[in-house]
């Protein structure tokens, strides 16, 4: 049972950061919109989701758990997702200067990321009420 709640947690805990890092990159892209040579950044979101998610691992080194009773539940740590592998994008019509962004498809992108982030959020938060709800209805 722990185990399903923890999965569903873990999920939405990796999806919710890699969509704040990823909000990050385009804030960083925008931001240098007007910058010579500054190339557009981005993550493939779907992949590095997949990815964190399936590189879960048991807890070592400074933060192992000692199980002194067989009723204790072993524990899995999250994975870091704090630099995911950042792509270069490329850009439809090239500047004169280098700069590869696209201010268009950088706030169309910021939105939606944004969106997706809200999103999840409310995803999260239903979640944790209805868990709440179900443990002290007994």
């Amino acid at each position: 049972m722990f185990d399903r709640l923890d999965n569903e947690l873990r999920f939405q805990q990796q999806a919710l950061r890699l969509l704040s890092r990823r909000q990050d990159i385009l804030a960083s892209n925008i931001a240098n919109a007007d910058t010579p040579g500054y190339m557009a950044r981005d993550i493939n979101f779907t992949q590095q989701l997949k990815d964190a998610v399936n590189r879960q691992h048991p807890v070592s080194g400074p933060l192992s758990l000692t199980l002194t009773s067989g009723m204790h539940i072993a524990a899995k740590a999250p994975t870091t997702i704090d630099d995911p592998q950042l792509l270069y994008r490329v850009p439809d019509q090239p500047s004169a200067d280098g700069n590869t962004v696209d201010m268009d498809r950088e706030r169309v992108n910021f939105a939606d990321n944004n969106m997706k982030y809200q999103s999840s959020l409310t995803f999260l938060s239903t979640q944790i009420k209805n868990m709440t709800s179900v443990i002290n209805q007994g």
